[in-house]
């Protein structure tokens, strides 16, 4: 790190670089083509497949582990799944299936870019600062980092993207358990300092009202809620958790230099537009990723 550039500036950058990044990644979630690959090798359904893709670095994990990893979906959900996806296709097929159809998500979504030197370069600085990311208590991350590093420029783009997910992810589940809230409630009380609808969160992370009260009540008995509204506490504590969460994500970037980072925010950025702007991605998520934010930064 420079010592012109302050640990706040580097905090920020992390933030910014996650915003542009996610969407790369995320594309394996909600673009038809990954989700193709994963129904062409055996997978049943969305779930199976969301499961299957992204527990498979850790091998044919059960639902205890993953569920642990994840932090924040119902059990059953989880359990319904996992194991049972790794007898319709091993996780080396999973693996598989998930590059293919994020590369060929992506291919679309860019055009003639996507075999471009702006790639390749954005590529190798991403990759460069996930291969050096510190693997301490990051056991999703470590996992991801365990695969072989793809040659092709765009599978290798999006599996650092994805890998600095990761990374950001095990922190920020770190941070979560540290200030006592649970994954559950971590859903409640983002979408209360957001502003997202509440119905996007039942569908993708089976909540019923009956669960959602329990867990908006629970909030509010520390005083974190008002009026399913952030309170002046729970304010408080949303900010210095995100803080922490781009503090411990911004070791990932400690190996490139200021200029670096500069440089692949600039790679990236028209990158994720086109991300964006292929629609495949809604701007109301469960994710945590402000969609607006990095459309304003492209």
């Amino acid at each position: 790190m420079s010592p012109a550039t302050s640990r706040p500036a580097r905090d920020d950058i992390a933030r910014s670089l996650w915003r542009l990044l996610e969407p790369i990644h995320a594309v394996v979630y909600f673009a038809p083509e990954p989700l193709e690959e994963f129904r062409t090798v055996g997978y049943r359904g969305f779930w199976m497949g969301y499961f299957a893709g992204r527990a498979a670095p850790l091998g044919s994990a059960d639902a205890n582990v993953v569920h642990a990893l994840f932090y924040n979906f119902a059990y059953e959900r989880v359990s319904r799944a996992v194991p049972a996806a790794w007898s319709f296709a091993p996780p080396d097929e999973a693996l598989a299936a998930r590059v293919r159809g994020s590369v060929r998500a992506l291919g679309r979504a860019l055009g003639p870019a996507a075999d471009g030197a702006d790639v390749a370069r954005a590529a190798e600085l991403a990759m460069r600062a996930a291969r050096s990311a510190p693997l301490e208590g990051r056991a999703l991350f470590a996992a991801n980092r365990s695969l072989p590093v793809p040659q092709e420029p765009l599978a290798q783009l999006w599996q650092a993207a994805t890998l600095l997910r990761e990374h950001r992810g095990d922190g920020h589940v770190a941070t979560l358990v540290a200030a006592g809230i649970s994954g559950r409630e971590s859903h409640v009380l983002h979408a209360a300092a957001s502003g997202i609808p509440r119905d996007v969160y039942t569908p993708a992370r089976d909540f019923d009202e009956a669960e959602w009260t329990a867990r908006r009540d629970a909030l509010e008995h520390r005083g974190l809620l008002e009026d399913d509204r952030l309170s002046p506490r729970g304010h408080r504590l949303k900010t210095r958790i995100e803080e922490r969460t781009d503090r411990l994500a911004t070791t990932a970037y400690d190996a490139l230099t200021t200029s670096e980072t500069d440089e692949l925010a600039r790679l990236l950025r028209p990158l994720t537009h086109a991300v964006v702007r292929a629609g495949d991605i809604p701007l109301d998520n469960p994710m945590g990723l402000d969609l607006r934010a990095s459309l304003d930064q492209s």
